[in-house]
């Protein structure tokens, strides 16, 4: 197969000096691309793959600092690339439909009705827009909302709330990236969309998994919730994509562990620059990178790489010295458990508090080391709530298993089946191995 010269727009972000050659990172799509070169050679030996893109659908790159011309490889050198960089894309756009939702609710006094509307809206705008971007007959969701519910004569409010909402997200695809439709959907269209999300999931074949709103109770009190995309092919997750509108990309934010998006709102303008109130993490599997990025900007076009910069997992492995990033959810709550172990350990932090799947992006940024939850005799996980912050930690150089130290499955289906015990997420092997034989120690005598 032949190569094809292809003019990307590059940016220097690092250089490195290894094994006597200069390795220098560059932008171009959702992850930068490494080139390498001998030191004083002109002409790069490394050579990125070309993402051909459908027409329509804007190439994914930002003004750069500085451009080259580039060798392209032979297609499928970067696997799963434009499957990221829509995902990413769609992800970025579900977070602010649900910021909009989500200041309705605040105004409306937490009406719990708001968060089915919100998550119905998310999974049919990210189902149109794969189905979009890779035609419907490619594309295999398993999601977490019901159309049904919807069909019901009683819910003809309800389903032009979300016909609403999905119409006013799609209007804004361009600042996206993304291609809207021409014309609005209609209700069929969106019923439609919704309704495509019926994979079953299983060993074999490829389907997205999609977790359209984490945690009820963060979005209606404002506080830290989630959406989840991620792409599953024979069982194993080769793709995630977290957002999370209220998680700061700067971590001394997390002060506010509490509520903090209020706090900051009356602090600064919606448009501010000065704190990025939202953050979209992702990664890619084998990558060994895992890279978050700020929620778009309102009336702002979303450029790649949009200020993304690599995170990894913290390099504390000493329990005594480490964070916990403990439920808030009482339903959820292992709070004696965790309390216990930290007890035993003598720790001396304070444990970070967090709703939804935030906490998969907190371990894998850093700001904690320790992630535990247990589950109740009866209850299953769903592969949507854990399969995308598993291989975003496994990627920032973290390791997840259940309670027995065994990788999770997800490939039986919706629920992450054979779970012993509980999901534990640490920021290194070392640290992981501890906390597992501390878990077998104190698991008999409590009450879980």
């Amino acid at each position: 197969m032949g190569f094809t010269a292809l003019h990307i727009p590059v940016q220097l972000t690092k250089a490195s000096n290894t094994n006597n050659l200069l390795s220098t990172t560059y932008v171009g799509a959702c992850f930068p691309t490494t080139i390498r070169k001998k030191p004083h050679q002109n002409k790069f030996s490394h050579v990125v793959s070309h993402l051909k893109f459908n027409q329509g659908f804007p190439p994914c790159s930002s003004v750069m600092e500085d451009q080259r011309e580039l060798v392209v490889s032979p297609a499928g050198q970067d696997t799963y690339a434009r499957e990221l960089d829509v995902a990413v894309r769609a992800v970025q756009m579900a977070c602010s439909l649900c910021q909009k939702v989500q200041d309705t609710s605040l105004h409306s006094k937490g009406d719990t009705s708001l968060v089915t509307v919100a998550g119905w809206s998310v999974q049919a705008t990210v189902s149109w827009i794969l189905c979009e971007s890779f035609g419907c007959r490619n594309v295999s969701i398993l999601a977490k909302e019901d159309v049904q519910s919807l069909y019901k004569a009683d819910a003809t409010g309800e389903l032009d709330a979300v016909v609403k909402t999905v119409n006013d997200c799609l209007t804004e695809a361009p600042h996206f990236g993304l291609k809207g439709p021409e014309t609005p959907l209609g209700s069929s269209d969106v019923l439609e969309a919704i309704s495509h999300c019926n994979s079953i999931g299983g060993p074999t074949g490829r389907f997205w998994a999609l977790g359209p709103v984490d945690s009820m109770f963060g979005f209606v009190q404002g506080d830290h919730y989630a959406v989840s995309l991620a792409l599953i092919e024979d069982g194993e997750v080769v793709l995630g994509v977290l957002g999370c509108p209220s998680y700061p990309m700067k971590k001394e934010w997390l002060t506010y562990q509490h509520r903090y998006h209020p706090i900051l709102s009356k602090l600064a303008p919606a448009t501010s620059e000065s704190w990025d109130k939202g953050c979209v993490i992702y990664a890619r599997k084998g990558s060994g990178e895992a890279w978050i990025q700020p929620l778009h900007q309102k009336n702002k076009l979303l450029t790649w790489p949009n200020s993304a910069i690599p995170v990894q997992v913290s390099l504390i492995d000493n329990p005594a010295l480490a964070t916990f990033c403990d439920p808030v959810e009482k339903s959820n709550s292992t709070h004696s458990f965790t309390a216990g172990l930290a007890h035993s350990h003598g720790l001396r932090k304070q444990p970070l508090r967090v709703y939804s799947m935030a906490k998969y992006v907190a371990i894998a940024r850093g700001d904690a080391e320790i992630f535990m939850k247990f589950t109740r005799t009866g209850n299953k996980e769903k592969i949507w709530d854990h399969a995308a912050g598993v291989l975003i930690i496994q990627e920032a150089g973290g390791v997840v298993t259940d309670a027995g130290g065994t990788p999770l499955d997800f490939s039986k289906g919706m629920f992450i089946e054979g779970v012993d015990r509980g999901i534990i997420a640490c920021a290194g092997a070392k640290l992981h191995e501890e906390i597992i034989n501390a878990i077998d120690a104190s698991w008999n005598s409590s009450n879980l």
